[in-house]
């Protein structure tokens, strides 16, 4: 059974840090791992992905800022998000692609607020 468990989101302060993650079950010959964010009114966007060879892709909006890492061994993927600003504030989903599966997490809710 494909399952993704997503942890590590809450509220915090504008300047503030908060670190994701995002553990994968079920899912054989994991290539991709990447996280999204949809913040209200607005489209689903990528925030940041790494692949199996660590190759790692950032939003323009998050470089410097925000930083992706996996386990393969744990099949988990990490966000470490320092510095976070109000306009960070959304749901972000985790997405997993694997053998014959892309799959997404429940999402987990950032806000960022004073």
């Amino acid at each position: 059974q494909v399952q993704l468990v997503e942890s590590g989101g809450g509220l915090v302060h504008p300047g503030g840090s908060l670190r994701l993650s995002c553990a994968a079950s079920g899912i054989f010959s994991i290539n991709y791992m990447g996280w999204y964010r949809q913040a209200p009114g607005k489209e689903r966007e990528l925030v940041a992905s790494i692949t199996t060879y660590s190759i790692t892709n950032y939003a323009d909006s998050v470089k410097d800022r925000f930083t992706i890492s996996r386990d393969n061994a744990k099949n988990t993927v990490y966000l470490q998000m320092n510095s976070l600003k109000p306009d960070d504030t959304a749901v972000y989903y985790c997405n997993v692609h694997g053998r014959y599966v892309n799959a997404w997490g429940q999402g987990t809710q950032v806000t960022v607020s004073s």
